[in-house]
């Protein structure tokens, strides 16, 4: 099922995007092992690697999985998977709740979408791919009627440690969420004050997410399997008010 189209120069050559939803198994395996080329076999994760050259999960079968297509080659060029409430009733709960302790968010389970392993092939990471996925999930949202967009984002810990602590600090001082809304990580990752700091960059997904009005949840929480810092975030509907989060609805009506 198409959802939309989007044109833009992506290295080498000027290419055109196209947004779907996967609706066979075959969609899926190919999303699966986007996945698994950018995240185990390009982050060098030995640990998690397979025969079949898949990532995947108990999750993947009961969600709608976002495919973006270079329509000349047809490759998927990227992928965001999506858990809508519905689903959550056959999963027994969220993918985060791995990581961390949602108590405090149970009154709004029912009007909670959550998005996850978003995936871009290296070559198309010029900013026309993540745009196309957002929008994605803005009309994934509207179809539910759901008011809250959660999700995980990582940051790597192949420099020690010293980007999450950096990046934590920065950010906690505008964007944490209020206390009604704090996640506790099950497994916290250790912050530590003396830690080096510097001018590190924020990785493109926390950006997008801090751009459209999102929150952080709370302190890291430490994924070991892929060696990352986990950020639990957070997106009221209600405060897409910048002009890159408008965009992403704006992109969405058309759907």
């Amino acid at each position: 099922m198409r959802l939309m189209t989007f044109a833009e120069d992506a290295s080498p050559n000027f290419s055109k995007l196209s947004l779907s939803l996967a609706t066979t198994p075959k969609e899926v395996r190919e999303v699966q092992r986007l996945r698994y080329k950018v995240f185990v076999e390009a982050m060098g994760l030995s640990a998690l690697a397979n025969a079949d050259g898949l990532d995947q999960d108990e999750f993947d079968a009961y969600c709608d999985h976002l495919i973006v297509r270079d329509t000349r080659s047809l490759k998927v060029v990227g992928t965001y998977r999506i858990l809508s409430p519905g689903a959550i009733e056959k999963t027994g709960g969220f993918y985060s709740e791995k990581e961390f302790d949602l108590s405090r968010l149970s009154n709004l389970r029912k009007r909670i979408t959550e998005a996850g392993r978003a995936c871009i092939h290296p070559d198309y990471r010029s900013g026309g791919v993540i745009m196309m996925l957002w929008a994605g999930i803005a009309a994934c949202m509207r179809k539910e009627k759901t008011e809250y967009l959660i999700g995980c984002a990582s940051v790597s810990l192949a420099d020690g440690g010293n980007t999450i602590n950096s990046l934590f600090r920065k950010m906690a001082a505008d964007h944490l969420a209020p206390n009604e809304y704090r996640v506790i990580p099950h497994l916290p990752f250790p912050l530590h004050e003396d830690a080096i700091s510097g001018n590190y960059p924020t990785p493109p997904l926390i950006k997008g997410y801090l751009r459209s009005g999102a929150w952080i949840g709370g302190e890291p929480a430490w994924d070991p399997d892929f060696h990352s810092a986990d950020l639990f975030m957070m997106l009221p509907l209600a405060r897409l008010e910048s002009r890159y989060a408008r965009h992403y609805l704006k992109e969405s009506e058309s759907v």
